[in-house]
């Protein structure tokens, strides 16, 4: 099958993000014509000149908009794409020149409708934006919840760096309108339509996330949110290891109380997780101000992912409301 690429990346009041990501695609080594298409999503701050310095260099279309939601703006930008396979970016993304190289390669080797590949941290990064990348994409923490090579069950791609074929987009339907948890949606009805996802170790991109603790910690509690949700749409996906955030909080702070009448076993089991956050952190940035931060990134993670979660479960199944009159600022019309 002969791939003709288009990337779909909505941008929201992100210029500054934009014109990296755009300079990012302008230095690709892929020898093939591919498309770019921003989605400008009722911005009120555009990024239409900033398009504009790269239409010499990229087949790109600029698309302004109402506001409408990451996921609706995407079904825009590939309702109107020429491509027929679609590559979705956020817009704090940066591409390493070989991306769309090693994309193509593993999709001419192994065709999938959907694919999703994984995010590092740039040496440009800050220190903060390294520690919660690590806290984000770590085995030892809800990285490993998504899927992935050594993680617990099939890959679930992530719109930051997700492709998806003309087909299975029109077959399933595109993006529904919850955020955050519009992509997991969408995989798992790719799944049920019987279309296959991998994980391109590759194909990864660098990507910026959330710049400070309390950005990371709203991000992180909407996502704990969303998962009893998608539980109740999906629920043949929903697993245990959900979970595992929500109960690392309850089970410290029962450790806490013990520790008080002199039972420390629970508490230094803790310890010894810390610890090889630490070490795991330490080895692969070669940082210990990055391994210190790490560990606050893992608390801020797994505090705001199993409280959102807690919540969630308990408001989604007893309280007798649909999910929308639950969490309507979960929900775009």
């Amino acid at each position: 099958m002969k791939l003709f690429f288009s990337f779909i990346i909505p941008v929201y009041n992100r210029p500054d993000e934009i014109r990296e990501l755009l300079e990012s695609l302008a230095e690709q080594t892929y020898e093939n014509a591919f498309e770019v298409v921003i989605v400008e999503d009722g911005s009120t701050i555009s990024a239409e000149h900033e398009v504009s310095v790269f239409q010499d260099r990229l087949q790109i279309t600029y698309l302004p908009k109402p506001n409408s939601g990451p996921g609706a703006s995407r079904n825009y930008g590939m309702e109107r794409a020429k491509g027929n396979y679609f590559i979705v970016l956020d817009s704090d993304c940066i591409l390493p020149p070989q991306y769309l190289v090693e994309a193509d390669k593993a999709l001419q080797e192994h065709f999938v409708h959907c694919y999703g590949g994984p995010d590092a941290a740039h040496p440009s990064f800050s220190l903060v934006q390294k520690a919660i990348n690590y806290a984000m994409t770590s085995i030892w923490t809800t990285g490993g919840i998504r899927g992935g090579k050594k993680a617990v069950g099939k890959f679930q791609p992530r719109s930051f760096n997700m492709g998806i074929s003309k087909e299975a987009f029109q077959t399933v339907g595109g993006y529904g309108k919850i955020h955050p948890g519009e992509d997991p949606d969408l995989t798992m009805r790719i799944w049920n339509y019987g279309y296959e996802t991998r994980l391109i170790p590759n194909a990864f991109v660098y990507h910026k996330r959330r710049i400070d603790w309390k950005k990371f910690y709203i991000q992180v509690n909407k996502f704990g949110m969303v998962r009893p949700i998608l539980n109740k749409w999906h629920p043949g996906t929903a697993k245990v290891t959900y979970w595992f955030p929500t109960l690392f909080c309850l089970g410290f702070l029962v450790s806490l109380v013990l520790s008080a009448i002199g039972i420390f076993a629970p508490l230094g089991l803790y310890g010894c997780y810390f610890a090889l956050v630490f070490i795991d952190a330490l080895l692969k940035n070669r940082s210990v101000a990055i391994a210190l931060l790490s560990f606050l990134a893992v608390w801020i993670q797994f505090i705001g992912y199993g409280y959102g979660f807690l919540k969630s479960v308990i408001l989604i199944n007893f309280s007798g409301k649909t999910a929308e009159q639950v969490f309507p600022k979960l929900f775009f019309k």
